[in-house]
Formats: structure tokens, C-alpha cells, sequence
């Protein structure tokens, strides 16, 4: 069964039931120190590693892609690493459309794969808590949106680790669709204060493929759908219907046939997120667009300036 993240985790305030799991989450945070382990250094590869403290939907894939597309134009010989997860094909397929992917049962085998290629930097989507690696760089993703929710650690709420476990990584990305960040890096400087923070803007790269004058029904199963909606709407589409699903959602045709009924019903066209497209199947993709999207970075000369200064 897909898990859905409970509502109560974006709350800005913690709930009731988050002080009532809150036991389990220090229980977690127990087992995480006490299994700590020794490092990897890798002499032969360079590591960048994108990553995220709030589980899911804070744009790690893009910006993996993005910092791919930067260190191919400064000339390094690039690829992706990701841990093989059989409900995460969708992450993987799109990496592999933008670049070469190893992808592995375990990390290690995938990082081997790539030093046997003469690969100059290894990108990893995800493995920020991995704890047997000694990246070169390590970013933080997070959604500009969401945060860190009601700023709990799991099953209270969606972080992963503590806030203040930013003072062990190097860069932050505060991604999203033009919010103003500057409450949120003032809270992030005060934790470390060489912090380096880049802002990035979710921008359609295929919106005059897709007819913005008609009305839509859009659907996804992502960890964020909240930000995808108000991407389409920023972007002018009409939509009239949402249907969410767990994210990394593997749809049957049945989900399939049910969402094109309710948009024939509604006399509307259907539009879903790229990952989610790449998670059906060719025959239920008739009909179907899907926003084709990437994360302009802002101030993309600084991190041009501090990749080529950390590698």
C-alpha cells in the first residue's frame, strides 16, 4: 500500500497527534545515531549529492538535472547515481532521458559502476542520510511552499532530520514558484552562517505545446501536488478538477479510465506532472499531456562559481 502523507504534517503549528507520536520519533532519532558508520572517501570520482530533511516534494530531481546540465557545459563528464527502488522507475527513467544513470540494489555498487566509466563527478538523486558516504558537496532541497511543515521529525511530522542537522551540508535549495524565502533563509543563516542558499522558480519548457484556453482536469501523485497545481495555475491554465494519489502512485488502467470519464464529463482536457507521466503505460497515455518543466536558478552564476570552486 502507498503511504500518504498525513495533512497534520504541513500544518504550521503541531497538532495533537503529532505530540502523540512524538515518542516514536525520538525512538528514530536514537536508532539513527547509534547506527552511525564509517565514511567512504572516493579519491577516483567527485560526489555531489541532492538531497532532501522534509520527505518528498521538494524538487530533488530537477535539480539533479539542472547541476548535470551546468557541469556538462564546464566540460566534466557526468552522471547520475540513484538507489534501485522498483516504485521510484518513474525518477529513474526521467534521469536516464537527461543523462547516463547507474542505478543499483545499493549505492556503492552504482558509484563503482561509474569510477569503472572514468566518470569525472557522480551525482547522487537522494542519499543525503546515507550515512556511509563522504560527498564532495551535498545540497538540501526544500519546497519554498511547504518548508518544514510543522516542523517535526517523523512519524510527527515530515522531516527526516532535525533542522539543525543543516550545519553538516554545504548548500540549500529553496525551490518553488516566486514565494518571498527571505523569513526562511534568515532561520536557516542563524543555523549556519556560511550557509550557501540558491533560489530556483519552477518554469515550463513545453506550455505552447498544451492549449491554456481550454479547461483541465490535472492529476498527480507526487509528493507536493500543491505546488504543481500552482504552477499550472501561475501559468494561466483553467483548472476546473484535481485528483491526488500517494506519491511514486503505480496506476492501474482502472485509475486510468476513471480520471478520462470525469474529464469527458467535464468537457475538460487532462494534464499531469512528467513524472507521473513516465509511470503509464503507452497505451493510457492517449489523451494525456503533461507539463514538461525544469528549476531556473536565480543566482545561477554563484553556484556555477561554487561547483567549480568545490571540485
Amino acid at each position: 500500500m502507498k503511504f500518504k502523507k498525513p495533512n497534520f504534517w504541513d500544518y504550521k503549528k503541531p497538532n495533537l497527534f503529532a505530540y502523540i507520536l512524538l515518542p516514536f520519533a525520538y525512538i528514530i532519532k536514537l536508532i539513527n545515531f547509534i547506527s552511525k558508520k564509517e565514511k567512504i572517501i572516493t579519491e577516483k570520482i567527485k560526489t555531489i549529492c541532492i538531497g532532501n530533511i522534509y520527505l518528498g516534494g521538494t524538487g530533488k530531481t530537477p535539480i539533479t538535472i539542472k547541476i548535470n546540465q551546468i557541469l556538462n557545459k564546464l566540460n566534466f563528464k557526468t552522471a547520475f547515481v540513484k538507489k534501485k527502488y522498483h516504485d521510484q522507475e518513474d525518477e529513474q527513467k526521467m534521469l536516464s532521458s537527461y543523462g547516463k544513470l547507474f542505478c543499483k540494489n545499493n549505492r556503492i555498487d552504482a558509484l563503482k559502476d561509474a569510477i569503472n566509466e572514468y566518470i569525472d563527478v557522480a551525482i547522487f538523486d537522494d542519499g543525503l542520510q546515507d550515512k556511509i558516504f563522504d560527498y564532495n558537496i551535498t545540497f538540501v532541497c526544500f519546497n519554498a511552499q511547504t518548508w518544514i511543515g510543522n516542523s517535526f521529525c517523523i512519524p510527527s511530522g515530515p522531516l527526516r532530520e532535525d533542522l539543525k542537522s543543516i550545519k553538516k551540508y554545504d548548500a540549500v535549495f529553496l525551490n518553488g514558484n516566486g514565494e518571498n524565502t527571505i523569513e526562511i533563509e534568515d532561520v536557516l543563516k542563524n543555523i549556519k552562517p556560511d550557509l550557501k542558499i540558491f533560489n530556483a522558480e519552477y518554469m515550463p519548457l513545453n506550455i505552447k505545446e498544451l492549449d491554456i484556453n481550454q479547461n483541465y482536469l490535472a492529476f498527480s501523485g507526487i509528493g507536493n501536488p500543491d505546488t504543481f497545481l500552482k504552477t499550472l495555475k501561475k501559468n494561466n491554465f483553467k483548472i476546473i478538477k484535481t485528483i491526488n494519489f500517494p506519491d511514486h502512485y503505480k496506476y492501474s488502467n482502472r485509475d486510468i479510465t476513471k480520471i478520462k470519464e470525469t474529464a469527458k464529463n467535464l468537457k475538460a482536457k487532462i494534464v499531469t506532472t512528467e513524472k507521473d507521466y513516465y509511470r503509464l503505460n503507452k497505451l493510457n497515455t492517449e489523451g494525456i499531456d503533461f507539463l514538461k518543466i525544469e528549476l531556473k536558478i536565480t543566482n545561477e552564476n554563484q553556484l556555477i562559481n561554487f561547483l567549480n570552486k568545490k571540485l
